[in-house]
C-alpha cells in the first residue's frame, strides 16, 4: 500500500466523526421527505444545496480550480478512466434512500442495511484492487467482520417487527453503491490531487441525476407546498459535501474496508441514538438494538490484525 502521510489510527477517528455526520444527514433528510411528502424533491435539494457550496469552494480555492485543470489533463490522457467520474451516482442513490427508504423502517434498521453493504463492497473492492491503495487481500478478521455485518441485517429483520422490514435489500445495495463512491473519489481526488476537485465532481454528476429523477416525479404529482421552515432541514447537502470529502482523503490510507468499518461504527452509534431519541419510524426495538450492536461488532473484527497476511487466491 502506498504511503500516506495520515496515521491510520487518524484515519479510522476521522473516518468515524465523518460516520456521524452521515447519520445527521440521514436523519435531517428522512424528516425533510416526511415534511414535503416526496423523497425525489428532498433529495435533489439536499444534493443540489451540496452542488452550490461546492461551486463555492472551487472557485474560491486555487487548489481546486488546479485539480479540475489537472483532472480534465488526466482524463484526455487516459491515465484516469471515465467511469471513476460517476461515483456521484452512488451518492445520489443513497441520498435518495435516505427520503424514501429511511422514514418507512427507522434510521437503525435501514443504518445496518448500509453497514452491511459497505462491509461487503469494501472487501470485494479492495480485494480486486480497484481502489487507490491497490489490491489489499481479505484477512481472516475481516471476512469474519463481513459474515457478522450480515448476521447483524437477519437479527434486526428477524425480530424488529418492523413494517416493510423486506426493504433492508435496498439499503444492503445501496451501501455497496457507498462503497464504490469512497474507491472512485479516492481515485478522482489521488488524480486531481484535491479533495475539494473530487467532492465537486461527485455533486455534480449526483445532482444532475437526481434532478432528472425529481424533475419527473414533480411532472406527474406536482411541486411539493408543504416546505417546513426549520434552517436544519436544509443542511443535509452541506453534511453531505463534508462526509464525501472526508472518505476521498482517507481512503487511500485505511483502503475502501476499514475506511467503511470505521465509518459505519460512527453511523450505528448516532443513528441509534437518533432512533432512541428523535424516530424516524416506531423508533428503537429489540432486534434493532441487537442488529446494530452485531454490526459494531463486525466493525471491531474487521479492524483485527489477522496473524495471516491474506487468504490464499
Amino acid at each position: 500500500m502506498p504511503h500516506s502521510k495520515f496515521p491510520i489510527w487518524a484515519a479510522l477517528l476521522g473516518s468515524g466523526l465523518a460516520g456521524v455526520l452521515v447519520a445527521v444527514q440521514s436523519r435531517i433528510n428522512g424528516g425533510l421527505s416526511q415534511e414535503l411528502g416526496n423523497g425525489y424533491v428532498t433529495a435533489a435539494a439536499s444534493f443540489g444545496s451540496g452542488l452550490i457550496v461546492m461551486c463555492v469552494a472551487v472557485l474560491a480555492t486555487r487548489r481546486g480550480r488546479t485539480g479540475l485543470t489537472r483532472l480534465r489533463g488526466e482524463v484526455r490522457s487516459g491515465s484516469l478512466p471515465v467511469w471513476t467520474l460517476f461515483g456521484g451516482a452512488g451518492g445520489a442513490f443513497f441520498v435518495l434512500a435516505q427520503g424514501l427508504i429511511a422514514p418507512t423502517m427507522g434510521l437503525a434498521l435501514f443504518t445496518v442495511g448500509i453497514v452491511a453493504g459497505q462491509v461487503l463492497g469494501g472487501l470485494v473492492l479492495d480485494r480486486a484492487g480497484l481502489g487507490p491503495g491497490g489490491r489489499i487481500d481479505p484477512t481472516l478478521m475481516r471476512v469474519a467482520g463481513t459474515v457478522l455485518a450480515i448476521v447483524a441485517v437477519a437479527l434486526s429483520v428477524g425480530f424488529s417487527g418492523v413494517h416493510g422490514a423486506w426493504l433492508i435489500v435496498f439499503p444492503v445495495i445501496i451501501g455497496v453503491c457507498v462503497s464504490a463512491q469512497s474507491m472512485v473519489n479516492g481515485l478522482v481526488r489521488a488524480a486531481a490531487q484535491s479533495a475539494v476537485t473530487s467532492t465537486f465532481v461527485n455533486f455534480v454528476v449526483g445532482t444532475a441525476i437526481l434532478a432528472i429523477i425529481a424533475a419527473v416525479s414533480v411532472a406527474m404529482n406536482g411541486w411539493p407546498t408543504n416546505w417546513p421552515s426549520a434552517p436544519y432541514f436544509y443542511l443535509g447537502g452541506i453534511i453531505g459535501t463534508l462526509f464525501i470529502a472526508v472518505a476521498a482523503m482517507l481512503v487511500r490510507t485505511a483502503g475502501v474496508l476499514l475506511l467503511s468499518m470505521s465509518n459505519v461504527a460512527g453511523q450505528l452509534l448516532a443513528s441509534v441514538a437518533f432512533e432512541a431519541g428523535a424516530p424516524l419510524a416506531g423508533g428503537l426495538t429489540q432486534g434493532m438494538i441487537a442488529g446494530s450492536a452485531v454490526a459494531l461488532l463486525a466493525v471491531v473484527v474487521a479492524a483485527l490484525p489477522s496473524r495471516r497476511r491474506g487468504l490464499p487466491d
